[in-house]
């Protein structure tokens, strides 16, 4: 056995996993990643100087931020372990928005603050 790296031919001799197989959170826990990482880009947080971001989009962030937080608040209760580290990072986004933004939201105005509540 080698250590060379996968191959695209090696990644399609991979079984493909049923969407029907995949537990449900998983499923949940893949999407709200995929929002949080869409936020963070969104945000500009992916470059080294957000404030010069060709990615920022604090319109797109606001929108993306709400959806995860309504998605990690109505389903916190099978989220299990993930939980916790879910709703951290999705505080993390909601503090990155305010502080990047020009003219703040009042506390509970902010992305997805309807779901979760103030964030300071």
């Amino acid at each position: 056995m080698t250590d060379a790296p996968e191959t695209p031919d090696q990644d399609a001799a991979q079984p493909v996993r049923e969407l029907a197989e995949i537990p449900a959170v998983e499923v949940i826990s893949r999407a709200a990643v995929m929002l949080m990482s869409s936020a963070a880009e969104k945000l500009g947080l992916a470059d080294e100087n957000p404030d010069e971001s060709r990615h920022r989009d604090l319109d797109e962030a606001r929108r993306v931020i709400t959806a995860l937080a309504g998605l990690i608040t109505s389903s916190v209760e099978y989220l299990g372990p993930h939980a916790g580290p879910l709703r951290e990072g999705l505080q993390a986004l909601q503090r990155a928005f305010r502080e990047a933004s020009a003219v703040p939201d009042e506390p509970g105005k902010g992305p997805g603050e309807k779901y979760t509540g103030p964030v300071y």
